[in-house]
């Protein structure tokens, strides 16, 4: 009887040793079949989805462990807010075709719109819970009036450029042209409320009383900054 070839099963294909470990940028994009709830969790963006989630609960539990006051809403709203301005990075940034983008878009204003409402939330909540005490002290306090300046403003661009391009700019075509530069300004202002968030943990009244560590919530931005950037299409900065 002829010995039978035994059937080689091919080794799984090794990336290069300078393959990025989260990939190139912009290597994720939506496919016409894909459902666009995928862009949450495609390629770098489950990296960046336990990140912040974890984030998320370290916050919330450290927060409601302590006697319910006025400020805790403040925390509370804050990070919400940060959380919902992830999803909304991730839900646009893979889309490619015309009508991909179309409902990218609004799932992204929609999810901004209620990020931005409570990131205003928790600034009025801290500012009243103050009082008569001197404002904007800590590190803190100013990086935090000097994000929700930028928050009013990258809203204020983004309504402009896309929902009133012909009344405030002349044309569509110019609204067009500064899209890059929201974008741009866009994740700057991820970077900046990170900072922020690193800012919370050495103001005293954490130190004291909540006790959020600073350094898990420093790996936890910056895995959630790495997988968002991973994602980043140069083309759609204008590079």
């Amino acid at each position: 009887m002829a010995s039978e070839t035994p059937t080689l099963i091919s080794p799984r294909p090794i990336a290069p040793e300078n393959e990025p470990l989260l990939g190139r940028s912009g290597d994720v994009t939506q496919t016409s079949s894909e459902k666009i709830a995928r862009n949450l969790i495609t390629g770098s963006a489950g990296v960046a989805q336990v990140a912040i989630w974890i984030l998320a609960a370290l916050v919330w539990s450290r927060v409601l462990m302590q006697p319910p006051i006025l400020f805790t809403a403040h925390p509370l709203l804050a990070i919400s807010a940060l959380l919902l301005q992830v999803q909304a990075a991730l839900i646009l940034q893979p889309t490619t075709s015309p009508e991909q983008k179309l409902l990218g878009t609004r799932i992204h204003y929609i999810i901004q719109l209620v990020s931005i409402i409570g990131f205003l939330s928790a600034f009025v909540v801290i500012e009243v819970n103050k009082g008569s005490h001197a404002h904007f002290t800590s590190p803190h306090g100013i990086l935090g009036l000097i994000t929700v300046i930028f928050i009013v403003l990258q809203s204020l661009v983004g309504v402009v450029q896309y929902f009133l391009p012909v009344t405030i700019l002349g044309s569509v075509d110019a609204g067009k042209t500064i899209y890059k530069y929201h974008r741009w300004s866009g994740y700057a202002l991820l970077l900046l409320e990170s900072v922020v968030v690193v800012a919370a943990t050495q103001t005293s009244f954490n130190k004291a009383t909540i006790h959020i560590p600073t350094w898990p919530v420093v790996i936890a931005l910056i895995i959630v900054l790495a997988g968002v950037g991973a994602r980043i299409k140069k083309h759609k900065l204008g590079l």
